[in-house]
């Protein structure tokens, strides 16, 4: 076998698999319309076209947090608040026009909710709950935790 055919067949071998340069990505770089200006063999910084920009479109379409403030009046209410629960907004439950037992029942249901829902759920007045969403965090300050909080910075100096 002579030597040009090895030749031959190394050079069809490496370039076996690869497109053409006539009629590939490299014509479309090459093109004049993108050349970038030069001075003594220097790129110049290159000008772009404002046809080229695209329209930014936010991916996040964060709507706010909504609070309802929620007055059944009957037992079945609660599963219309558990709805608004798992669309993620935050209930304010004031039971003041149901008598005790219907109040219970209202409550334990929606403490179970909120429980599987990952939910966060706190007494905030007589016969007033607020149940939150997994998104939204609730803290509290208990009068307990006010007064070793105003006894420790209330401290007479030395």
């Amino acid at each position: 076998m002579a030597v040009a055919d090895i030749s031959k067949k190394i050079i069809d071998f490496l370039t076996s698999g690869f497109e053409n340069r006539e009629d590939s990505i490299y014509e479309e770089m090459m093109d004049e319309s993108c050349e970038y200006p030069t001075e003594d063999n220097v790129a110049l910084k290159p000008s772009y076209s404002n046809e080229t920009r695209q329209k930014v479109v936010p991916i996040n379409n964060f709507k706010g947090y909504e609070v309802m403030v929620c007055e059944p009046r009957s037992y079945e209410d609660s599963i219309s608040i558990v709805k608004h629960l798992k669309e993620r907004k935050t209930i304010v439950l004031n039971l003041h026009l149901l008598d005790k037992e219907q109040a219970l029942r209202i409550v334990d249901f929606l403490c179970g909710a909120t429980h599987a829902l990952e939910g966060s759920q706190q007494k905030i007045g007589e016969s007033v709950f607020i149940f939150t969403p997994k998104n939204v965090s609730l803290s509290a300050e208990t009068q307990k935790s006010k007064l070793f909080r105003d006894a420790l910075w209330n401290q007479p100096e030395a």
